[in-house]
């Protein structure tokens, strides 16, 4: 168990199967059987996310997982009415609202709460009435924290990008930034997630915060798979976080 008064969940993120998949635009790998084999290694949940430019995870990925699953599925999406509808039709157990930009690699930054604020409000109850959790991806800032909260958000998840790229002092710098944010966020009644960039050396020190209560993480877990197997990999990153 990690410091925290309950054990750390781990959210694996199989995002990167659909990309070795969709490189030949064929069926294998097949994302439904990662999902399974990571729930059978201990994941916590699924994570996928869905993009408006379909780069990886596609539509029938999204149905079938939710029919092969038992745990939890997360659908990351960014914040745009054919995703919202999308939401409310399939209802995943949860849903992270997060920033997309058609040319990024990846999502570079946490999502702009503030700027968004009042829609992001109006958008709730129909979440809410669909039994859906709500999760804002931002940056470990009081303020985004705060403007989740008054959205009426669930939770947050915490972007760790600029720890996991960070080094040596840096690093520790952005540990205790997000040990603060999360403190806050916990204080606020939201429940505290953290990902982006977290693999086997840096996740330790993140685990060590008691407030947060899941990691999302994916490209490590899969990167190490190519070589360990995927069951292995999931397991030692429980271990990890526990």
């Amino acid at each position: 168990m990690g410091a925290g008064t309950f054990p750390k969940k781990l959210g694996v993120n199989i995002d990167h199967v659909a990309t070795l998949r969709q490189a030949r635009r064929g069926r294998e790998p097949s994302v439904c059987l990662a999902a399974i084999e990571a729930e059978q290694a201990g994941a916590d949940g699924i994570t996928i996310h869905l993009r408006e430019d379909r780069r990886h995870i596609q539509d029938f990925d999204l149905k079938q997982i939710r029919g092969v699953i038992h745990v939890p599925l997360n659908l990351e999406m960014a914040f745009v009415p054919e995703m919202v509808e999308t939401a409310l039709a399939e209802k995943p157990e949860k849903i992270c609202l997060v920033p997309e930009r058609r040319r990024e690699l990846t999502t570079e930054g946490g999502l702009d709460a503030r700027a968004i604020e009042k829609k992001l409000k109006k958008a709730m109850p129909s979440f809410r009435r669909a039994g859906i959790e709500v999760s804002l991806f931002i940056d470990p800032d009081a303020a985004q924290i705060r403007s989740a909260k008054r959205a009426g958000a669930d939770a947050v998840e915490f972007h760790t990008g600029t720890y996991a790229h960070a080094r040596g002092a840096a690093q520790k710098k952005q540990c205790q930034r997000i040990a603060l944010a999360a403190k806050l966020a916990a204080s606020l009644g939201l429940k505290v997630n953290a990902g982006h960039g977290l693999d086997y050396r840096n996740i330790k020190a993140l685990a060590r915060i008691p407030e947060i209560e899941e990691f999302n993480i994916g490209h490590s877990i899969v990167s190490r798979a190519v070589f360990t197997g995927l069951a292995l990999a999931v397991r030692e990153m429980k271990r990890l976080i526990g």
